[in-house]
């Protein structure tokens, strides 16, 4: 054994530790808020996952989104395998970009697409292209919804930042956070006193679709379309952050839950996860008129050496033109079958819950049932300290589950009735580890 192929997760996470900050390259990773060695996976294939021991998962992750085919979709492993016999990256414009914009806009409307390498990138730039449109300097989000890590978007962030309890980032700068107003999510009177204060100086709302990353949150009827409405009323701009539940939530993402069947669009659309099939990249889209605005039509800069890098576009187009009605119907039913045995179980050992729902995503959140998880304060006051014993149950079953009570629940089109029924046999001793739990002194 060498120290860059150890054969234990044990070794392999004090190696990496020893070269890597933390040992990951993304801190969820780490398995800090339920304790334990991290896995590391040497393959995947369909809904299972296989670490450097050998042991199997059932894959409730899938690499956080991407994966709806599941692992190893032969039609995408053999579109990537044509892309790299063509070359890995070639610093130009390529037909494969074209032909994944096309495919994007034909789902969604969108007339323009600019492609990038991660969803950080999609919002950052958002941001920017939204001040270069309104020429105004403010942004509102909402506290626990998380657009990445660039410096104006990490406060009161939720996911990772939540998962560490740390309230943003440091080096983070006073003046860019003093440019970022928070309010909380789901609270229309909030989000009219910061736009009647500050109305004439914002330049754009950023919002996810619908939160994923305090848990899933679902918003309050009718909330996104007053999103929608004061924003134009105010000539700010609505960022519409779908990095993680566009084509995943539903065929036509978190638009399909509330903006398709009301009948708006939101000004520019952020993407990543599933655009990608498992491959580095994001896109912000949307009308001509605003996204010309970017550079090298109009004053707003941005680029990329790797942006729309055809290895990528190759394994997204390959996934999305894939992604048809059978495709979420299968993903549908998993997903449905996974959240009714979660809540049965649960419900057997008298566990107080509630349980989160964006179309094919979901999450847990315990001791939640008087009201749910309605914003961010909602989630930091759940039951955390019953998770850890839950998904280290879960793990020992074979199941690998978000390292973080503060994340959604995902499945393939892969995920067959084996698979679910191996869930579903695992969660009766991991809700009676979560019953058993008792907050730390």
């Amino acid at each position: 054994m060498t120290a860059s192929h150890p054969t234990t997760n044990a070794a392999a996470f004090a190696a990496a530790q020893a070269v890597i900050p933390g040992g990951v390259d993304s801190p969820v990773r780490a398995f800090g808020s339920v304790g334990g060695t991290p896995r590391f996976m040497a393959g995947a294939r369909g809904p299972y996952l296989t670490d450097v021991e050998g042991n199997e998962y059932v894959d409730l992750v899938c690499s956080w989104g991407p994966m709806l085919l599941g692992h190893q979709h032969p039609d995408v492993v053999e579109a990537v395998h044509a892309a790299v016999d063509r070359g890995l990256g070639f610093g130009t414009s390529t037909l494969e970009e074209t032909a994944l914009a096309e495919l994007i806009a034909s789902k969604v409307p969108v007339e323009r697409v600019r492609f990038v390498s991660t969803g950080t990138e999609a919002t950052m730039t958002a941001l920017r292209l939204a001040r270069g449109v309104t020429g105004r300097n403010l942004i509102v989000k909402f506290a626990g919804c998380y657009h990445g890590h660039s410096d104006g978007l990490l406060a009161a962030a939720g996911s990772g930042v939540a998962t560490a309890a740390l309230p943003g980032s440091a080096g983070v700068t006073e003046a860019a956070a003093s440019e970022t107003l928070v309010v909380d999510y789901n609270d229309r009177a909030a989000v009219e006193a910061v736009f009647a204060e500050h109305g004439e100086r914002i330049a754009a709302l950023i919002t996810e679709a619908v939160p994923c990353n305090m848990g899933v949150v679902e918003p309050a009827e009718g909330f996104n379309a007053f999103l929608r409405e004061i924003t134009r009323r105010h000539g700010a701009l609505l960022i519409w952050d779908e990095v993680l539940t566009g084509f995943r939530a539903t065929a036509t993402g978190g638009w399909g839950l509330s903006g398709q069947p009301e009948g708006w669009t939101p000004d520019i659309w952020c993407f990543g996860k599933v655009i990608g099939g498992g491959m580095p990249a994001a896109a912000l889209g949307g009308s001509a008129e605003i996204m010309d605005h970017l550079a090298p039509l109009g004053p707003v800069y941005q680029a990329g050496t790797l942006s729309g890098n055809p290895v990528a576009m190759a394994a997204g187009h390959a996934t999305l033109s894939r992604a048809d009605e059978a495709v979420y119907a299968a993903v549908t039913r998993a997903s449905d079958a996974v959240r009714e045995g979660l809540v049965a179980a649960l419900d057997a050992e008298g566990v107080d819950h509630s349980i989160q729902r964006a179309g094919t995503l979901f999450s847990l959140a315990f001791g939640t049932s008087g009201t749910g998880v309605r914003d961010y304060r909602d989630a930091q006051g759940q039951e955390v300290f019953r998770y850890a014993p839950f998904f280290q149950s879960m793990l020992a079953s074979g199941v690998y589950l978000p390292p973080s009570v503060f994340e959604a629940w995902f499945v393939s089109a892969a995920h067959d009735d084996a698979a679910v029924t191996r869930v579903l046999d695992a969660l009766p001793a991991a809700v009676k580890a979560a019953a058993a739990a008792t907050p730390q002194a």
